[in-house]
């Protein structure tokens, strides 16, 4: 139930808005073709973003070297200002205690954001009581 009321909160305030900005670095992925690898993981976060309260980033353990070179890449390209904007929202919503849990919520999307190659969303395993 509150990762329910967190989550509608963060999409009024931050989650649309970031979704779109993944959403329009996707479609530039796709449309440069050798990069449509990095436009799926765009999509694949722009969806994590939308709804992140109750689930997280893992480490995909089968990932390889493909995924470390891709990464380098991704950050060139994208995942800086993508990363600076979740920063930037993260501290402005630090800013009041209701925005808190939502700032560090930006925060926690971060390292996805810079290396979403080998990362796989997943629900959480521990909920709230």
């Amino acid at each position: 139930m509150i990762d329910a009321i967190l989550n509608v909160i963060w999409l009024v305030l931050e989650g649309i808005w970031m979704a779109i900005a993944y959403m329009i670095a996707g479609l530039v992925c796709f449309v440069l073709i050798i990069t449509i690898p990095f436009g799926i993981a765009a999509f694949r976060i722009a969806g994590y973003v939308l709804w992140p309260f109750g689930r997280t980033a893992e480490r995909r353990p089968s990932a390889g070297l493909g995924s470390v070179i891709g990464n380098v890449l991704w950050i060139i390209l994208f995942g800086w200002w993508l990363a600076l904007g979740h920063f930037v929202a993260g501290v402005a919503l630090c800013l009041t205690i209701i925005g808190i849990p939502l700032g560090l919520a930006s925060f926690k999307i971060i390292p996805v954001t810079l290396v979403p190659l080998g990362t796989q969303i997943v629900p959480t395993r521990h909920r709230y009581a």
